[in-house]
């Protein structure tokens, strides 16, 4: 469950998993106030272009929550134990229709079985390499809302299941792949909650424009690149080296596709209760111990979409 402790001694671990209630606190304060600061951008000079930039932003921060919720899920966002969980779930995971303990529990089993039969992603990774023609069908059903309000609407469905349902509660945990889950009262809750704050601040269609509209699009396809890079095309193996892939970001693939160091997915398979703020810190002792070279790392996303197909224009 931890290769890095292979590679690292305890010593050179420790500082690096240190959490802190401070870090964990800003991150968080840091992707609301992006979020906020995309919606002020279109309430001062409202048109179509800043419309799309808020709409991009946001749905890049609704993935920042996503990851978010996906540290503290492995207890690495906030030091306090009771404020990572109740962070991690109502003020990251909620918000975007996400269960936290659902996908911990669905999470760790991916950790524990990476790229093998046992892996719960499988499912996200063994479609690659496939054509250019297929990875533009899926963008498309990203980007025009096809993918979110089919998932949305199964979450909704399977909610109201749940009660007293083995299967719909097994269900539930698939859906956490997509950092979903099957109970729907703390996503009302949050989501009146960030109605409110919208209409109050801005006006009463807000939250389907700048909250609904990002959550079930833009969020949708970063999610997806994401989950491209992080383990398409990769070893199937139990090498940490090799059943996992890092991908270098700059600063523009950092604002809109890979907040929050998420690239360095590699590390974070490495020791995964190490916080995110520290697993570029992470990756640079990794390469000055000399393990650069055995470690699986694309120079951009670019180049990750183009192996997964999008060189190949067949159909």
């Amino acid at each position: 469950m931890t290769p890095g402790k292979t590679y690292l001694t305890s010593e050179e671990i420790r500082p690096l998993a240190r959490r802190s209630d401070v870090m964990g606190g800003l991150m968080i304060l840091h992707c609301y106030g992006m979020i906020a600061l995309a919606v002020a951008f279109y309430s001062i000079w409202p048109n179509p272009i800043s419309f799309l930039v808020a709409v991009v932003v946001v749905g890049s921060r609704q993935l920042g929550l996503a990851i978010l919720m996906h540290d503290a899920a492995h207890r690495a966002l906030f030091r306090t134990g009771w404020v990572n969980e109740f962070a991690g779930m109502w003020i990251c995971g909620n918000p975007i229709l996400a269960d936290m303990a659902a996908y911990r529990h669905y999470h760790l089993t991916h950790h524990r079985f990476t790229q093998s039969d046992k892996d719960p992603d499988l499912s996200l990774s063994q479609p690659f390499p496939t054509t250019r023609a297929s990875l533009i069908r899926k963008f498309l059903r990203d980007l025009t809302g096809r993918t979110g309000f089919r998932q949305i609407s199964a979450q909704i469905a399977l909610s109201l299941k749940l009660a007293g349902d083995a299967d719909a509660v097994e269900e539930a945990a698939k859906q956490a792949q997509a950092f979903k889950g099957g109970g729907l009262r703390g996503a009302l809750l949050t989501n009146l909650v960030i109605f409110a704050l919208m209409w109050v601040f801005g006006a009463w269609w807000y939250w389907f424009a700048f909250w609904l509209l990002p959550l079930i699009t833009w969020f949708q396809l970063v999610l997806r690149i994401r989950n491209i890079a992080e383990h398409a095309l990769t070893e199937f193996s139990d090498d940490p080296f090799r059943n996992v892939r890092t991908t270098k970001a700059n600063w523009l693939a950092r604002a809109i596709v890979a907040p929050y160091w998420v690239n360095y997915h590699l590390e974070h398979h490495m020791v995964m209760h190490v916080p995110c703020w520290n697993l570029k810190k992470m990756h640079d002792l990794l390469v000055k111990k000399g393990l650069g070279g055995r470690m699986n790392v694309a120079p951009n996303y670019r180049s990750v979409l183009s192996a997964a197909g999008w060189k190949n224009g067949t159909a």
